[in-house]
């Protein structure tokens, strides 16, 4: 006998593990305020090894417009700048021999148009993971029916499915709106 209990609950963990993905991602797109987590995407070169930023530095916020970041050896000064400027985030860093300071350009216009595109993207992105972890569940269903599943359990679990579907979906939304308005403020 088919588990369909467990396809509903596996279901489920994977729209939430997408929106967790989701929002995550949305961090990486910049908005107005400078954020630690803009840096996130940088490796830099330590030893001849690529490490995440946050492993040989830390990152603050100075004000909305600063990012200070403050290396654990004050030799990784150069290797983090040339890693940020690598990252084509479109920062030109600067340092004062103890940490790499990142002043962070207002946004204009059409590059908050742009920003505003990619978190919608980005939310398709997660509405099509939404949407297959759906179908996987309602195969998985629909197969147990064929095995001898009653109907009307079954349609509970469809229901239930549906239910999920229509939560996440509504999550998603909710990010995007709220990454939106984040990016559109000035």
């Amino acid at each position: 006998m088919i588990d369909t209990t467990a396809a509903v609950k596996q279901c489920e963990e994977h729209m939430h593990k997408t929106v967790e993905h989701l929002d995550h991602e949305l961090t990486k797109i910049r908005a107005g305020a400078a954020n630690p987590g803009m840096l996130d995407t940088v490796r830099v070169d330590y030893y001849g090894q690529m490490v995440p930023l946050s492993q040989v530095a830390s990152v603050n916020t100075g004000d909305a417009r600063t990012l200070f970041v403050k290396p654990w050896e004050k030799k990784l000064i150069d290797a983090i700048e040339k890693a940020i400027i690598g990252a084509n985030l479109g920062f030109n860093p600067s340092n004062n021999g103890e940490s790499v300071i990142i002043h962070v350009p207002m946004l204009t216009e059409d590059r908050r148009k742009v920003l505003s595109k990619s978190a919608h993207a980005e939310g398709e992105h997660a509405k099509v993971g939404i949407r297959s972890s759906r179908q996987k569940a309602m195969e998985t269903i629909k197969a147990a029916k064929k095995d001898g599943l009653p109907e009307d359990t079954a349609k509970s679990f469809e229901a239930e499915v549906e239910k999920l579907t229509g939560i996440y979906n509504k999550k998603v939304d909710a990010l995007i709106e709220a990454k939106e308005k984040d990016i559109m403020k000035v």
